[in-house]
């Protein structure tokens, strides 16, 4: 058996706000799945930005560089 070698992901720093912006649906739609919510009624809750905790609000490069690197733990 081989060791199953990692890839190190390179975080880029110069992410505009559309990208930070799918980047933040992408990961709540994937907590709301992981957390059992149906695929309904997790995209209806991504719809309604009243349903957003206030720290999801506005994301920082430090946010999604800290999420980066505890998935790669």
């Amino acid at each position: 058996m081989s060791a199953q070698r990692r890839s190190k992901v390179k975080i880029d720093d110069d992410y505009s706000k559309l990208d930070q912006y799918a980047i933040l649906l992408h990961e709540y739609y994937k907590s709301l799945r992981k957390a059992g919510f149906t695929v309904e009624n997790a995209l209806w809750l991504i719809a309604t930005k009243d349903s957003y905790p206030d720290w999801l609000q506005d994301p920082t490069m430090k946010d999604i560089r800290n999420h980066i690197e505890d998935e790669e733990d």
